[in-house]
Order: C-alpha cells, then sequence, then structure tokens
C-alpha cells in the first residue's frame, strides 16, 4: 500500500484503551501501572499526556472520581461513623429443615484522631500547621547572653 503511514505508537497502544485507562484511574492505578498494563514505557507516555490532550482528560476525570472517595471515606474516618454489620446464621427446625436467619447490629467507628489532624492540617493550614510564623513590630530590645566556656 503505497502512501499508507504506520500507525504511531500511541495510536496502537493507548488511543484504543483511553476508557480503560480513566478506568484504571479510578481504581486507583498509578500511571506506571498504567504504562505496565499497556505495554508503554513511562517517558513515553508522559510525553503522549502532553501531545494528546483526550489522555491527560482520561487521567483527569478517572483521579478525580479516585480522590474523592478517598477524600470521603477519611472525612468519615476523622468524624467517626457507624454501620449495619449483617451475619447470616442457620439453624435446624424440629422437622430437619435448614433454617437461616439474619442478625444485624449497628456498629460504630470512633472517630480517628490522626485522620483529624490531618484533614485539618490540609483543610486549615492557617489554623493547624506544626510552625507558626509570628511577626513583631516596634522596637524591641533585645540582649545578648553568651555563654560562659569551661576551659
Amino acid at each position: 500500500m503505497a502512501g499508507a503511514g504506520r500507525k504511531s505508537k500511541y495510536d496502537e497502544f493507548v488511543a484504543p484503551h483511553l476508557a480503560r485507562i480513566e478506568h484504571l484511574c479510578r481504581m486507583g492505578a498509578t500511571e506506571a501501572e498504567i504504562c505496565g498494563k499497556l505495554g508503554v514505557a513511562v517517558s513515553s507516555f508522559n510525553l503522549y499526556k502532553h501531545e494528546h490532550p483526550e489522555l491527560s482528560e482520561a487521567l483527569k476525570r478517572g483521579k478525580v472520581v479516585a480522590d474523592d472517595a478517598v477524600e470521603a471515606a477519611l472525612y468519615r474516618r476523622a468524624v467517626g461513623y457507624t454501620y449495619d454489620e449483617v451475619k447470616v446464621n442457620s439453624y435446624v427446625d424440629n422437622n430437619q429443615n435448614q433454617r437461616q436467619f439474619r442478625t444485624v447490629t449497628t456498629k460504630e467507628v470512633p472517630p480517628d484522631v490522626t485522620a483529624a489532624i490531618f484533614w485539618l492540617k490540609n483543610r486549615r493550614p492557617e489554623k493547624w500547621r506544626d510552625r507558626h510564623e509570628f511577626g513583631f513590630e516596634g522596637n524591641i530590645p533585645v540582649r545578648l547572653i553568651e555563654e560562659e566556656k569551661n576551659l
């Protein structure tokens, strides 16, 4: 076939898999893991992200979903939550028939101090960061004290 150009590696290994790439991001895969699944070098993948906006958009869409889920889970862990634990039990009745019944128990997960601190340091750093800056104005006298050196 004269004039028929060879498909680029992007067209062959990446473009047909944009939906899969988005899905992998939603499931928490790193870009390096995605490259491994596609059989593409990380360096090439990084170039493709700049050359092909549709790839960047697929990555962003998938990552937003995953990041939102983690953020919601972190928030729930920070403030605590309740959930219903369902157990299915079985027994044999007087007629030797197998019977099942469900028990539902509401469980409570208490707030997690570490998750709360992490949340606050990131969401309200001006109030919760470890290092605070103090500014001084005016003429403040400073007295230097020399340490005695024992020889």
